[in-house]
């Protein structure tokens, strides 16, 4: 039986978790994603990707429980999960033509030592102009509703880019394989066995 966790409902970060082919279960957490007043995006992604973990502590005892949220950064704004479809379409407008970066919060909770390892990657995203009917066939063929941004990059999403920048592009869509390797192997447990 395995020891680890994903604190997520997300099947793209199951996929992704997939690749390291160790057995592992999964749950969602129920936490308040809402930003505090004044947070910076590394302290809210790193609050969020702890909390989730922190969360499944009690019902995974003797554990290693893996945490992920991201938020996108934007002229200044925080950016998280459209509300609806018109949020996307308005928030993919704002992006044609410029960068954007995503913040993606990791954390490993061992349960059984009461350590955890909390960190974040940062991805930049450079769209191509976008006109108002591709946005809007876009987010009908997607309805990209739960991811920050307004789009997957693992779908369709990649056709909106002129460009991506970044160490892992796991990070972009949610789950920093190559770091979360290296918590792994520092909380005992080698991918490669």
């Amino acid at each position: 039986m395995s020891r680890l966790v994903l604190a997520s409902g997300s099947r793209w970060r199951r996929q992704l978790l997939d690749r390291l082919e160790i057995p592992y279960a999964w749950q969602s957490p129920d936490i308040d994603e809402t930003p505090h007043p004044g947070e910076a995006p590394a302290t809210l992604v790193h609050r969020l990707a702890l909390g989730k973990a922190q969360a499944l502590a009690e019902t995974w005892p003797d554990h290693l429980i893996i945490g992920s949220d991201q938020v996108a950064l934007f002229d200044g704004d925080i950016l998280g999960k459209p509300a609806d479809a018109a949020a996307a379409r308005r928030q993919l407008a704002r992006f044609s033509g410029q960068r954007v970066r995503f913040l993606t919060g990791l954390a490993l909770l061992d349960t059984r030592r009461g350590r955890h390892w909390v960190t974040h990657e940062t991805y930049d995203v450079v769209f191509r102009r976008l006109g108002e009917g591709e946005i809007a066939r876009y987010v009908e063929k997607e309805l990209p509703l739960e991811c920050a941004g307004s789009f997957r990059m693992e779908g369709l999403g990649v056709a909106l880019f002129e460009k991506l920048e970044g160490d892992d592009p796991n990070t972009l869509i949610g789950l920093p394989l190559i770091r979360l390797c290296a918590m792994l192997r520092e909380a005992g447990l080698d991918p490669l066995g």
